[in-house]
């Protein structure tokens, strides 16, 4: 895994996987958009940059047809991202690179066009503050953006103006008024989202010559100038005709607490209307039905500390009269939380993504005919991947995604909706190799709950040369693994000899809600004995070293990490990455306060805390935290740093020695996003592993400057 100092250029790693180098170039796709004829396709890669510190995004065209190579169509040094197609074939984006036509200007996220006959893309409107987000209707010519402006400005040039005031006096401050002030990694405030429609800003001057591609200017025109900051974070969607935008909006509570609203806002007029309000709940829209009439819904009940929320689907009729809306029920009797994704074509039923048993299909929901009568399931991708992004082809036969799975990284599909099956589209990149195994494990737990698992082997792993084990354990904690992951990719560990097991015990999705309801509350009860329990059955295997094990998690998966080396020695080496330690103080200053106090009592958080189980902590601890991470709090790491070595087991002798490790990132949040330092964050978790497993001394990465 470590980079090719002195290596030739006529070497070359086996697999990307054996060399950071390599692995960080990966190409990654993310995002789907399609044309409404059906015969475009647009995805979006992040590809290394030249010096290696940064990726670069652009829109790549991929052949809906699959006969022809995908090729990229943008390309610039800022990148280009948020493809979405308006009505008459025009491709709109965001991107912040310079504009040919306004070469002093300084670069912002701009709206950009590319005209559906063809030509380069040009800048269709920028704005100081710049541009967010960009919905477009399916059958009007009606274009919406998100974009945030200054609190107190009262019109675009206003806020121009205020903006660079504060650039000018190198003013940073916010002044607050409500809750949250920070989200994962942003400061909130002073600007807030609004939604603005797109809209002709005049008449090219009469008689001045110009060539025929010259365009009329843009305005914006806010829709939303009262929304104050209930627009952050938020979901929404455009009916087909561009008359109507739904989105949730959130409500002020009291205690510092919101949830979420439903409400429409009438694009002619931008009057918005509550459609549902309901305590106890919050509502996020999906796709409205091709004839207009129905809205998908996505209802999430607030948690306490006894009930794990309950995620819902729901149809609401909006053809009816304001307020009138009949919200009825659609799939209730299925056991998954569905995500909602695209109606077919005749309003017949509705396309959905839920995760199921360690993938996350594409699920066909029929809507039922009748009041009363049940909606079918059905599974329309029977693989062990994971689909984002569905769409469908107009035509109501196909659907297109992207699909990943822990044997490939995110690529374009089409999905045959007629008879079923999967069809792989020519991609920007083709698959990365790696060396290994993939299996499918699973075991018992105490109370009979099935616990299952993924489990990567190294080649030549077997009984007469046992590999070392690291048992993953995930964040979330509502999720699981099912996907191709760039932050923790097994295969780069497996290229080095280790096997490593991906469990989702209590709390993990895909499973029904009793799987999640198992742990709610209970932290450190069913998630602890089921990941033991999955790994006593893993190490019982002969192409297991049990003497050899290792655990490792982020966010909630480092807090069990922190949990599990409070509770057992059995593990050789722990690394635990933006990890919750103290629970009483974790709650009051994460970046959602609100909810995590919702989630466990006082007495509940001190009775799932790992800090007080400090002294029992026998195990080399390698700490990995950034700065920047709001979600989990920096303090966090600060402390769980200074009681191991003030108060574990190992704690730093009389010379300040210590087995212990801590990995700080300044200027990282949550996740490790810069190409260099997810680089140093592997090189660090090799040495440390390496070190505590196979006793060897692997050297640390060179720019540590050790």
């Amino acid at each position: 895994m470590a980079a090719k100092d002195s290596e030739t250029l006529s070497e070359q790693p086996e697999t990307p996987f054996h060399d950071l180098d390599h692995y960080l170039a990966i190409p990654r796709m993310s995002g789907l958009a399609l044309s409404p004829d059906g015969a475009r396709l647009v995805t979006t890669v992040a590809t290394l940059g030249a010096k290696g510190t940064e990726y670069c995004t652009a829109l790549w065209e991929v052949d809906p047809v699959g006969d022809k190579p995908a090729r990229r169509i943008t390309r610039s040094a800022k990148g280009e991202a948020g493809a979405v197609f308006a009505a008459n074939g025009d491709l709109y984006f965001t991107s912040a690179r310079p504009d040919p036509e306004s070469p002093d200007a300084d670069p912002v996220s701009a709206l950009w066009v590319l005209p559906s006959g063809g030509g380069e893309a040009r800048v269709a409107l920028s704005r100081a503050g710049g541009i967010g987000g960009v919905l477009a209707a399916r059958e009007a010519d009606t274009v919406v953006v998100t974009a945030s402006v200054l609190a107190g400005s009262t019109d675009e040039d206003n806020d121009e103006e205020r903006r660079q005031a504060r650039k000018d006096n190198k003013v940073a401050a916010i002044l607050h008024t409500g809750y949250p002030v920070r989200y994962w990694d942003a400061d909130l405030g002073p600007a807030q989202p609004r939604l603005f429609a797109v809209e002709s800003g005049g008449q090219l001057e009469p008689g001045k010559p110009t060539t025929v591609d010259a365009a009329p200017p843009l305005k914006l025109r806010n829709l939303t100038p009262d929304a104050g900051t209930r627009l952050r974070d938020a979901e929404s969607v455009i009916s087909p005709d561009g008359r109507t935008i739904y989105s949730s909006f959130a409500k002020p509570l009291a205690n510092a607490d919101s949830r979420s609203v439903l409400v429409a806002v009438d694009v002619a007029t931008g009057t918005r209307t509550v459609l549902l309000d309901t305590d106890g709940l919050s509502y996020f829209p999906g796709p409205v039905s091709p004839d207009g009439r129905s809205l998908v819904v996505l209802s999430e009940s607030d948690t306490t500390p006894v009930e794990a929320p309950r995620v819902l689907l729901h149809l609401l009729d909006v053809a009816a009269p304001a307020g009138e809306g009949a919200l009825t029920p659609l799939a209730h009797d299925w056991d998954r939380w569905a995500h909602p994704a695209a109606w077919l074509p005749d309003g017949s039923a509705l396309l959905v993504t839920a995760d199921e048993d360690g993938a996350s299909p594409v699920f066909r929901i029929e809507v039922a005919p009748e009041p009363g009568a049940a909606a079918r399931v059905t599974r329309l991708t029977d693989d062990a991947a994971a689909y984002s992004d569905v769409l469908v082809a107009p035509d109501g036969r196909s659907a297109y995604a992207l699909r990943s799975s822990y044997e490939f990284p995110a690529e374009p599909v089409r999905i045959d909706l007629d008879g079923g099956g999967t069809v792989r589209l020519p991609a920007p990149a083709e698959r990365p190799k790696y060396k290994g195994t993939l299996e499918r494990v699973e075991t018992t737990a105490a109370d009979g709950a099935r616990v299952p698992a993924y489990l990567a082997l190294p080649d030549g792993a077997s009984a007469g040369s046992p590999a070392p084990l690291l048992l993953w354990i995930h964040g979330g904690p509502l999720g699981s693994w099912n996907a191709w992951t760039w932050r923790w990719n097994p295969w780069l560990l497996v290229a080095r000899g280790y096997a490593v097991l991906l469990p989702d015990p209590a709390l993990s999705t895909g499973y029904g809600q009793d799987h999640i309801q198992r742990g709610w509350g209970e932290w450190g009860k069913a998630p602890f004995t089921d990941l033991m329990a999955i790994t006593d059955a893993v190490v019982q295997r002969p192409d297991i070293d049990e003497t050899r094990t290792a655990a490792m998690g982020g966010s909630f998966g480092g807090y069990m990490a922190n949990w599990v080396a409070g509770h057992t020695d059995r593990f050789k080496a722990i690394v635990t990455h933006a990890s919750l330690w103290a629970l009483d103080q974790f709650g009051p200053t994460t970046d959602a306060a609100q909810y995590w106090l919702k989630e466990m009592t006082a007495e509940m958080a001190l009775q799932n805390s790992p800090h007080l189980h400090v002294e029992n902590i026998r195990t080399p601890m390698l700490v990995i935290h950034g700065d920047k991470d709001y979600r989990v709090p920096i303090g966090e790491g600060l402390r769980l740093w200074y009681e191991l070595l003030a108060k574990s087991q190992l704690a730093a002798d009389a010379n300040g020695e210590t087995d212990h490790r801590f990995l700080y990132f300044p200027d990282e949040n949550h996740w490790i996003l810069q190409p260099q330092h997810a680089k140093v964050w592997y090189g660090v978790v090799e040495h440390f592993l390496a070190r505590n497993l196979l006793d060897k001394d692997i050297p640390v990465p060179d720019e540590l400057g050790l």
